[in-house]
């Protein structure tokens, strides 16, 4: 059974996780300016209108291209994780070290910020939109779909890209990945916005000062990806320790 593994200081700061973290905070920023930025245009074309099927096949697809990208340029440097709940997944099932992992979570967090300060002084000020519930869409409720589609989203990752049984699946861990969020946007978008990822609702809950409800978009993803870590690293990954490996 995969054993989770804490770290050493000296791996964390090695030339290869250095790297890795700048790549984080790249993938992360790209994604984030993508996604947010598709929701900004989307808002200014129909004079902010709420955002009605079109849009929101527009923003799904938009997130899914920008997630496929933002992966596939990290996956041979960082794993690619461009989300805090994929790297709490991977750190549940031993394919990364909780210390590496906190500054995996630092580098996102910062290119998700950076790329959300970016949209407001290009724009011209517009206001950055954040992921909050719907109407009629409670916290409890948020949080359980906030858990659902990000267990879906880590599963992915783990089944295509961290399982080593998986065998040389190339690009298609990154098309897949990016499918799966695209899906799960058009699925949980009109009830709790879709997330799956704290980074990706940080970044403009601070470059907007609107912290509602972003505390289930820390909750909710967390334990998704944190539960698939765990069914996958336990029922389907067979070796007894982690490939603690410069992969991830």
């Amino acid at each position: 059974m995969p054993s989770i593994a804490v770290g050493r200081l000296d791996d964390s700061f090695s030339l290869a996780s250095i790297k890795a973290y700048i790549a984080e905070f790249i993938s992360t920023l790209l994604f984030v300016f993508a996604g947010v930025g598709s929701a900004i245009a989307y808002n200014k074309l129909t004079s902010d209108a709420p955002l009605d099927p079109p849009g929101l096949v527009a923003v799904a697809v938009c997130h899914g291209f920008a997630l496929f990208v933002a992966v596939a340029v990290g996956a041979n440097i960082s794993g690619g994780h461009v989300n805090p709940a994929v790297t709490f997944g991977l750190a549940v099932g031993g394919q990364i070290t909780i210390l590496t992992g906190i500054f995996y979570w630092i580098a996102q967090l910062l290119g998700s910020i950076v790329a959300s300060f970016l949209l407001k002084v290009v724009t011209g000020g517009l206001a950055i939109p954040t992921h909050n519930m719907a109407a009629g869409v409670g916290a409890a409720q948020g949080v359980v779909m906030e858990i659902i589609i990000t267990f879906a989203l880590v599963y992915t990752v783990y089944a295509t890209a961290a399982d080593p049984k998986k065998g040389s699946l190339g690009i298609i861990a990154p098309i897949a990945i990016g499918f799966i969020v695209g899906a799960n946007i058009l699925a949980a978008g009109p009830f709790s916005g879709g997330s799956m990822n704290p980074a990706r609702s940080f970044g403009p809950a601070v470059a907007s000062g609107d912290f509602s409800d972003n505390w289930i978009y820390w909750v909710g993803p967390l334990i998704g990806g944190g539960i698939a870590g765990l069914v996958y690293s336990n029922v389907f990954m067979r070796y007894e320790h982690a490939p603690l490996s410069s992969e991830f």
